[in-house]
């Protein structure tokens, strides 16, 4: 697929190069907005203009929609008063939100003055509630129906009004003071067995919705639990004020997935892609936390430095701290994923802490075991023997399988409780993952070895 829409994107470069116009918009015609999309982030400045005013008006503002920031900035400057009104008008009132959102404040202006009087108080709306909520995310462009309504009325009023609305697939039942009260689906309507049904008779009642103030990555949650095309919003009041439709809940998981991510690396997340990211705001998000794990990495020196006499009579113990931190990390951190994963799922709650625990117990009894019966025969063959190290004991080999099995028990144990702490103090758990994880797993390694090399060598 890739490979095919690179030769297309090179032929179309070849038209437009070549200035023939009537071909091109022919096959601008036949293509999807978010391909037409990508193809302008790969064009030159000037280009842009050019080729956007040979795609069909609906076309065009679909394709609007899809396309970066900086590539909608470039047209909003050079469009005509005519030629943004028609863009706008095609706009649904939530993409046109998201637009305005990105934009400079010269360049809101612009839009708001040639947006019609509908729009703009719709956008209005959608901004004054916080960012990240479902009331930032939802679209106020529906269908709703009375009660009193026929089922042959609602379908005219869908054929009217559905149009302009961003999905008529489902359609909302409203009171006269606006409260949401229940919805029919359009099958439900062309399905009915008379036209003079009313609506208050086939329509669902025991409904699923959301507030304005709800976090978006609840509503997202909610379209994954539920399968819905498209969730309703209402006031504190019950009052319905608008809908989420599926594919903005798509947008949402892709965002939170990539937050996440981003967290659990270290990194502050970024609201730019990365090609359009400079190498200052990749520093900006990234040295924080690097500054921060430095320091925290520190205790690990102070321990090294606590226990040099140790080091000092039993050489033999530094060549194996890289292999029990590592160990001890990557141990920490399977656990750290899985839990925030399953938190982020909504699988696991704080309650489960004790039960988590003690899966990840027996778990780590069986994957230190393991890898300590392992290490005790690599070392002694490979290390020893094979190698020649004559410093290495059976002692010393106990040593570092001891330190090994309880080093990944208490890796597990800090990878599990950190995310679930953090959750329950209303952070977001992927902040303890596999960086954090791993700078107090290696800290904790280190003592357990000197220990045991403490008690069982005596040094």
């Amino acid at each position: 697929m890739a490979e095919r829409f690179e030769i297309v994107e090179k032929a179309l470069r070849k038209m437009l190069e070549g200035k023939k116009y009537a071909t091109l918009r022919d096959v601008l015609v036949t293509m999807n907005p978010s391909d037409l999309a990508g193809l302008f982030s790969t064009l030159e400045e000037k280009q842009i203009p050019l080729m956007f005013r040979l795609l069909p008006k609906e076309l065009a503002a679909e394709t609007f929609v899809e396309m970066e920031p900086e590539a909608q900035e470039l047209l909003i400057r050079g469009f005509s008063d005519n030629e943004l009104k028609e863009v706008l008008d095609e706009l649904y009132a939530d993409d046109a939100a998201d637009i305005v959102e990105e934009m400079p404040a010269n360049v809101v202006k612009r839009i708001l003055k040639h947006a019609d009087p509908e729009l703009r108080s719709s956008i209005n709306q959608i901004l004054r509630y916080p960012e990240n909520s479902a009331g930032s995310i939802m679209t106020t462009e529906y269908v709703s129906l009375r009660p009193s309504m026929t089922v042959e009325e609602a379908i005219l009023r869908i054929r009217r009004q559905g149009i302009d609305k961003e999905t008529i697939y489902i359609c909302y039942v409203i009171s006269p003071d606006r409260k949401l009260i229940g919805l029919v689906t359009v099958k439900d309507l062309l399905l009915a067995e008379d036209d003079e049904t009313q609506i208050q008779d086939i329509m669902l009642t025991h409904l699923i919705y959301v507030t304005t103030q709800t976090d978006q990555e609840e509503v997202a949650r909610m379209f994954n639990k539920y399968n819905f095309l498209a969730l309703p919003v209402v006031d504190g009041e019950h009052r319905m004020v608008g809908i989420v439709t599926f594919d903005d809940a798509m947008d949402v998981m892709e965002e939170e997935a990539t937050e996440d991510i981003e967290l659990m690396h270290a990194m502050t997340p970024s609201e730019k892609p990365y090609l359009r990211s400079t190498p200052f705001d990749l520093f900006k998000n990234r040295i924080p936390w690097l500054l921060l794990l430095m320091v925290s990495a520190t205790f690990t020196g102070l321990i090294i430095t606590a226990f040099e006499d140790a080091l000092a009579a039993q050489v033999a113990l530094t060549a194996f701290i890289p292999m029990l931190m590592g160990t001890g990390g990557n141990s920490g951190s399977q656990a750290s994923v899985t839990v925030i994963r399953s938190l982020s799922l909504e699988e696991l709650k704080f309650r489960d802490i004790g039960l988590v625990l003690w899966k990840e117990l027996r778990t780590a009894l069986l994957c230190g075991g393991f890898l300590a019966a392992a290490c005790f025969v690599k070392i002694w063959l490979v290390d020893k023997m094979l190698l020649g190290n004559q410093d290495i004991t059976l002692l010393v080999d106990l040593v570092v399988c001891l330190a090994l099995l309880v080093t990944v028990i208490i890796a597990k144990a800090v990878g599990c409780i950190l995310p679930m702490v953090a959750k329950a103090l209303k952070l977001d758990p992927a902040v303890m993952s596999s960086p954090f994880v791993s700078t107090i797993v290696d800290a904790l390694s280190l003592l357990v070895y000197f220990l045991f090399a403490k008690l069982i060598l005596g040094v």
